[in-house]
């Protein structure tokens, strides 16, 4: 392995060799420490204080202090989102600020944002208020004479009615008191403010029940929505005037006004106060909105210098929490000078760890340097695979299915170019292979600009697979100049056709067929092939069979993998009893289905493969007639059957007899080892280990499970290689829409030699065309090539049960908020 910072070649078959290791870290260099291992992003720790709370681990103080800076953060960042400012990448102020001052300096800047808040509101509201105020004075002086005069008479209208019915003693009592003082009898108090108009009627009802009818109301509607000085929002209003008389009234319209929320303001008389109320309110008004516009602008000019640094703080915090967070999984020793923590890490970034744990001693002074331990251990290590932005998005699809076992061989390898070719074998069109390169192409030429932009999750998606459908477009040309289709309708690219009509005008060209007048087209499909009478059955023969070839050899190379996998495990038995029998089973009959295709194409038999294969099994001793394709068939296939026969129990029954002997011999040999080759302590520890390893054995589970793998293979090879068969659907289809497509819409429309009608056609067609075949198609065959790749190939050989390295890295950080 190279040392220092050179990293070795990618190695995407294998995982990187991990090495679990023990650092030893004094405290006054443990925070740098982890810093910079958190720089370098190659460090997995292990949780030692799994059985401590949160709150119970030594820098709990310091994380819950970061989680405080944190919610400073978002609150000032709220108060710029607000403002409509937005942070700023760029810089002005000190980039190597600490944690300290930065603390001091959060606090500060909250104090004041909340200050200027609470003064900007109460100032916002008397704002508001006084602007409400003006309109009362306004509109109130404009029905206040008139609807006194009407007040008066309907009192007075209601007395006479009253007195009417009085006894004979009362109107000498109701004339005493009428001449003792008239002016005291009608004297009516008033009431005048804002309610809002949707709440005018029942606010209205209201006051006419809770006093009997005995008030008076006068309502203006206001044309200009007003702010309302509690809620801050713009409300539509009505400015009232309530006159009544008595105490008693005047406490019922008081609390009605506050339950409907009616802003009650002070009004006049007199005319000339009236005018002088409106010119100090208007004064103060202008007073209010200068003040308003100073603080606003001081908070605008305080966010914008906040808006500079604010991106820079907040990856300080959110780096200061992880390092402290990863700090907490590391325990202190017995002298409580040191931490002392466990990890994963790559073999080949030993070298820089030890060279990064050695810089940190140096900046933090400490008088002693960490150690670097690498431990023995039997636990599965992490499964590290280094990919770049071309296999990363490979790597996701198989990992999807799950994460590759330490060391195990991976699909992702052979997944690049087998994925991509079985999506365009389903979507060969080489005019949509073009159209999807095209749109590929602009996310790869502009991925640096739209990768620091939010592009919704569909187009994240999409633009994170880029090269993926890069390389599904490359393989869809390649499949569609195969299949000879440009939208449906061929070319002859490589050169003229190799049949011709049998006169010029082709009228017999679908009863008596056509003439092979030259050679063999040179590649792909003969352009006269479509549109003919035998072109439908012809390609459903041909894609069939392709799809069954292309089946049976991707189900054979998971199988070699699998005897890789083996041999690199030094695994003896999976070779002998699971590799050898399932490529004896599988080839037996679908390796020599496939054999069979390949005679038939080189020999040009008619031979019927329906048949050959349906009575190998039924009839196997029968002459196989017409059907025969070579000599000798009928005693290979004899022989190819029995070797199927035998493969099952050999798959079955060897293995888990053999397990269960090693175990057994294991288990007796390690039981009497020699005493004198360990102490008593280790002894009683390994007695234990093979007492425990002896328990977890059974025979039955063992036997179970390779009952059940084994009933799985021999069905799967059957099933599978008939779901590879959608290979030969998803082709038919996509090239039947397509044809569908341009005949009936595109041509049809042209037939009508009208030029309104051929824009629509011709819309109509490109709405088709990318909605159903370049959205919808793509979709259905890209989840069809994940199926095949995750059922069909993936359980030959993967186990997928590992797990991912996850490093400490401060470069995740971002992703992780995201």
């Amino acid at each position: 392995m190279p040392e220092g910072g050179c990293w070795p070649t990618m190695d995407l078959l294998r995982s990187e060799p991990m090495q679990l290791v023990q650092l030893i870290i004094p405290i006054e260099s443990a925070h740098r420490s982890i810093s910079y291992l958190g720089d370098l992003g190659l460090f997995q720790f292990k949780d030692l204080n799994a059985k401590k709370s949160p709150f119970q681990r030594t820098y709990a103080i310091q994380i819950k202090r970061c989680g405080e800076m944190a919610r400073k953060l978002r609150f000032i960042k709220d108060q710029m989102a607000k403002a409509g400012f937005l942070s700023s990448s760029r810089s002005l102020g000190d980039t190597h600020i600490t944690l300290d001052d930065l603390e001091v300096k959060l606090g500060e800047y909250e104090a004041e944002l909340l200050e200027m808040n609470a003064n900007s509101a109460k100032l916002q509201r008397s704002y508001n208020e006084l602007m409400e105020y003006k309109l009362v004075l306004s509109k109130a002086s404009q029905f206040f004479p008139s609807a006194e005069r009407s007040a008066i008479s309907q009192q007075r209208e209601v007395e006479e009615h009253i007195l009417g019915e009085r006894s004979i003693d009362s109107p000498l009592l109701l004339e005493q008191e009428m001449l003792t003082d008239p002016s005291k009898h009608i004297k009516l108090g008033f009431v005048s403010g804002l309610v809002s108009r949707e709440k005018s009627i029942a606010f209205e009802r209201i006051l006419f029940r809770a006093t009997r009818g005995n008030v008076f109301l006068k309502q203006v509607v206001a044309e200009v929505p007003v702010v309302d000085p509690v809620s801050g929002d713009k409300v539509e209003k009505n400015v009232f005037v309530v006159f009544y008389s008595g105490e008693r009234a005047k406490n019922k319209i008081l609390k009605i006004c506050d339950t409907f929320g009616a802003n009650r303001y002070p009004f006049t008389e007199d005319v000339g106060k009236q005018y002088q109320m409106i010119n100090e309110v208007s004064e103060k008004l202008a007073e209010l909105k200068t003040t308003i516009d100073i603080g606003q602008l001081h908070r605008a000019n305080l966010l914008q210098g906040i808006g500079y640094e604010i991106e820079q703080w907040n990856l300080l915090v959110k780096k200061e929490k992880s390092i402290y967070h990863t700090l907490n999984m590391l325990s202190l020793d017995v002298t409580k000078k040191c931490l002392v923590g466990e990890g994963w890490c790559p073999v080949f970034a030993r070298s820089q760890i030890q060279n990064v744990l050695q810089r940190a001693t140096v900046d933090s002074n400490s008088q002693m340097g960490a150690i670097f331990h690498v431990l023995e251990t039997k636990d599965s290590p992490p499964t590290y695979f280094r990919s770049n932005k071309f296999t990363s998005a490979y790597q996701e699809i198989v990992d999807a299915y799950g994460v590759a076992k330490y060391q195990e061989a991976n699909p992702a390898v052979y997944t690049i170019v087998t994925f991509p070719f079985l999506f365009a074998v389903m979507f060969g069109d080489w005019g949509h292979g073009i159209c999807l390169f095209l749109a590929t192409l602009y996310f790869i030429l502009r991925e640096k600009k739209l990768s620091r932009q939010k592009l919704g999750d569909i187009m994240e998606m999409a633009f994170g697979g880029r090269y993926v459908i890069m390389m599904m477009a490359l393989f869809s040309i390649y499949t569609g100049l195969i299949y000879n289709e440009f939208f449906s309708v061929p070319f002859e690219l490589f050169g003229r056709s190799a049949y011709s009509c049998r006169d010029s005008t082709c009228r017999d060209a679908t009863t008596m067929g056509l003439l092979k007048v030259r050679d063999t087209y040179p590649f792909g499909l003969d352009p006269k092939w479509h549109g003919t009478r035998s072109e439908l059955p012809f390609l459903n023969s041909l894609k069939m069979k392709m799809s069954i070839l292309m089946g049976v050899a991707q189900m054979n190379l998971g199988i070699f993998l699998s005897y890789y996998n083996a041999k690199f495990f030094k695994n003896n038995l999976n070779v002998r009893y699971q590799f050898i029998p399932q490529m004896i089973f599988l080839n037996s009959l679908f390796g020599y289905l496939s054999l069979l295709i390949i005679v038939k194409w080189c020999t040009g038999s008619q031979a019927d493969l329906y048949h050959v294969m349906i009575y190998m099994f039924l009839s196997p001793t029968d002459d196989l007639g017409e059907n025969q394709l070579f000599a000798g068939q009928k005693y290979i296939q004899i022989l190819l059957l029995l070797s199927a026969l035998v493969a099952v129990p050999w798959m079955l029954f060897p293995k888990p007899f053999l397990l269960k002997k090693q175990h057994e011999e294991r288990h007796r040999g390690q039981a009497y080892a020699p005493l004198h080759s360990m102490d008593d302590d280790s002894f009683e520890l390994e007695a234990e280990k093979v007492s425990h390893g002896h328990e977890e054995f059974e025979f039955s589970e063992v036997f179970v499970h390779q009952l059940i793998h084994t009933i799985e293979f021999v069905l799967g090879a059957v099933s599978n290689t008939a779901s590879y068969l959608r290979l030969w659907a998803l082709s038919l289809a996509h090239s039947e829409l397509s044809s569908v497509f341009y005949e009936k819409v595109l041509l049809l429309a042209w037939g009508f030699n009208n030029v309104i009608i051929l824009i629509i056609g011709i819309v109509v067609f490109i709405c088709a065309t990318v909605g159903v075949l370049l959205v919808m198609e793509t979709l259905s065959a890209f989840l069809h090539a994940l199926r095949l790749h995750w059922v069909e190939f993936q359980n030959k050989f993967y186990e997928g049960d590992g797990y991912k390295f996850s490093p400490f890295s401060f470069a995740l950080i971002g992703e992780d908020e995201e």
